[in-house]
């Protein structure tokens, strides 16, 4: 079972320790607000502090986009944002893909410019194979100014970089190829799809989760300091309850009790 709880332009739900933010602008092809970026950066506090979660999962309502990225008309209009905001700052850190959880994202269709930045931010992909992605900034005289220049981390350079000097979209096939797409699935399958791997992730522990997270990606960009922040995750993983737990419940052929401790 889940609990829901709805607003104007975000849906929250809970299935277990999965917590799933969907936006909810489908005629706008979810196009985001600033009240939407303060809201997802308000759900990933709660995944950062919530013991009881252990995975975030973001995918849009309808079947036209996940995010068409910025609202042009909002922005235009004198919304503004500053990352001085308690939920803004997460809702950055998040797409920048230092959220402490890990973060499952579901492309129920298409993820242009600021959209793409924000399932950038997360650490499994599962698209639509209708789904197509770009970067379109650059048509606009503009660059993906909110941590799209960075794809380069994820996908090989040259690809990263037609991406972001042309503009133009790539499938959700080729994104596939390339290793920017963990699974492409028909779009009737794509929640469903999402969330089962964010429950396989949710169901290990949260010590060894952030630590891989962190670990991982932290690797692609300064080994050096991974080097250093790998003694420090030992230390703190290799002696903690949940690795006695880990242990115990293997030799008695039991699902673990994790702690986060």
């Amino acid at each position: 079972m889940s609990d829901n709880t709805e607003t104007a332009e975000l849906l929250f739900e809970r299935h277990g320790a999965v917590s799933v933010v969907r936006l909810n602008r489908p005629e706008a092809r979810n196009a985001l607000t600033v009240a939407m970026m303060q809201g997802i950066g308000a759900a990933a506090l709660e995944a950062e502090s919530d013991p009881e979660i252990r995975a975030l999962l973001l995918t849009g309502a309808g079947d036209r986009a996940f995010c068409s990225g910025m609202d042009l008309r909002a922005f235009s209009s004198g919304a503004s944002f500053s990352d001085e905001d308690r939920d803004t700052a997460a809702y950055l850190r998040l797409a920048r893909g230092k959220l402490s959880v890990p973060v499952v994202g579901a492309a129920n269709g298409s993820a242009i410019g600021g959209g793409l930045e924000l399932l950038l931010g997360g650490d499994v992909l599962i698209a639509s194979e209708d789904a197509k992605f770009a970067f379109p900034e650059i048509k606009r005289g503009l660059i993906p100014g909110g941590g799209g220049t960075f794809i380069g981390t994820r996908i090989p350079m040259n690809i990263a970089l037609e991406m972001t000097l042309t503009g133009d979209p790539i499938t959700a096939a080729r994104g596939y190829e390339i290793g920017l797409v963990n699974a492409v699935v028909p779009a009737d399958q794509v929640f469903a799809t999402a969330l089962d791997f964010a429950q396989r992730i949710a169901a290990n522990a949260p010590l060894g989760l952030a630590a891989c997270k962190e670990l991982v990606r932290l690797a692609v960009d300064d080994a050096a300091e991974a080097d250093k922040r790998l003694t420090h995750w030992q230390g703190k993983v290799f002696t903690s309850d949940d690795a006695k737990e880990g242990a115990m419940a293997f030799l008695e052929k039991r699902a673990p009790v994790w702690q986060g401790r």
